[in-house]
């Protein structure tokens, strides 16, 4: 028998179960959790180990002002390169130097206007380029577009084709003495996993007769970014110049603004859901910036690569007679030569 006046409680099985059912919810919040950092880590994918310093070295990077392009920036100025950020959108571009001088503590951070829907705009930027920089150690080709509407540039090219390889395959052509003349140099050209299913239609490149898909017409942009790069790596055999192609994952960057224009109610319901299952802009540059200070890859030129590690790319991605006939005939479309020195 309790004491006069001393304090009880009975608890009911239902209190019971409402603690039972808090510590479940507390161990499956924990859980999730856990789960969620898990898949955050593995979306992220690999990570650039290098902390080789680019002191005295020149980089250029297109689409330099936003995205994995700015980042690759960021980091490149950190190790001390002089940095080329060649944009469409200068007063944005200016804007994004000076973020990144902040940052880093790089004052030789410098913009130079090139529009990849210009070829005029390709040449006059490269004459610029050759006429006032020392040397050229590293070209990375990262701008692009994405599933645009279908629209024809002024030289009458579709948009993603022109933008994504015929410009970036001009630049380089245009730069390849000042990156041999600096060699050990590189070109990281980047791609992306949608050249899987991509095709080369080599008797409609710009869907003059067959129907505009923004998919079909960005996966085959793709795969001529994969296809250039390897080719470009068997042309400069002997030179010292080394070519990588990467896919930098899905990332959370202004390139898929066409996606949402064009289906608004499904990008705002999946815009948290992507949240979790893309990279960052900063992870998304991890593997452009491994191919770009990677001691030893020189052997690897003309591979293609994937979360800081070489994969291999889709059976259309490695057809070396494809990869030829592109070359030649996106030279004939941006007006020059097709010289082949092997």
């Amino acid at each position: 028998m309790s004491p006069p006046g001393a304090a009880f409680s009975v608890l009911s099985p239902e209190d019971g179960r409402g603690g039972a059912l808090l510590r479940g919810g507390a161990a499956l919040g924990a859980l999730l959790l856990i789960c969620v950092a898990a898949l955050r880590k593995w979306i992220a994918g690999g990570v650039c180990r290098s902390a080789r310093r680019q002191d005295g070295k020149t980089v250029l990077v297109t689409g330099a002002n936003t995205g994995i392009g700015k980042e690759t920036c960021r980091e490149l100025a950190r190790r001390g390169a002089r940095v080329v950020m060649a944009c469409r959108d200068m007063s944005r571009a200016g804007r994004a130097a000076e973020e990144i001088r902040a940052s880093t503590g790089n004052g030789n951070v410098v913009t130079r206007h090139l529009d990849l829907a210009s070829l005029y705009s390709v040449r006059q930027f490269a004459k610029d380029f050759l006429d006032s920089e020392d040397r050229l150690d590293l070209l990375i080709n990262n701008a692009g577009v994405m599933m645009c509407p279908k629209r024809l540039t002024e030289d009458g090219y579709e948009t993603q084709f022109a933008v994504n390889h015929l410009s970036h395959f001009l630049l380089t052509n245009l730069l390849l003495p000042k990156l041999k003349s600096s060699a050990p140099s590189r070109v990281v050209t980047v791609a992306s996993v949608a050249h899987r299913g991509g095709h080369i239609d080599f008797s409609d490149l710009f869907f003059a007769s067959r129907p505009y898909g923004p998919l079909q017409s960005y996966r085959q942009s793709k795969l001529a970014n994969v296809l250039f790069g390897r080719e470009l790596a068997r042309r400069l055999r002997g030179t010292d110049v080394s070519s990588f192609c990467v896919h930098p994952g899905v990332i959370r960057t202004e390139l898929g603004r066409h996606v949402e224009s064009r289906f608004p109610l499904c990008g705002a319901l999946l815009r948290l859901p992507a949240r979790l299952l893309m990279k960052t802009p900063r992870q998304g540059s991890q593997t452009s910036l491994y191919c770009a200070v990677t001691p030893g890859l020189e052997e690897l030129s003309g591979c293609y690569f994937s979360d800081c590690a070489v994969k291999e790319a889709a059976p259309e991605g490695r057809d070396d007679r494809t990869a030829r006939r592109l070359w030649t005939e996106s030279a004939r479309l941006v007006g020059i030569p097709d010289r082949d020195p092997c």
